[in-house]
């Protein structure tokens, strides 16, 4: 059994707040939406961002 890494839940979940915190801003910035509106968009794009950085984290590195 692998050890547990501690940095890596830790990168996660700042990955999920700068995506969503970051993507809202612009919404709200660039195409002048409501506060609701970005929050739901931010909250799938969060999605999708921390789904990649969870794949590349758990693919093997070669030895």
């Amino acid at each position: 059994m692998r050890r547990y890494n501690l940095a890596r839940p830790i990168l996660l979940l700042a990955v999920a707040f700068f995506v969503n915190s970051l993507s809202m801003f612009l919404i709200v910035l660039l195409f002048d939406t409501s506060q609701e509106t970005a929050s739901n968009i931010a909250f799938f794009i969060m999605l999708i961002a921390v789904i990649l950085v969870y794949r590349k984290m758990m693919r093997r590195k070669p030895k």
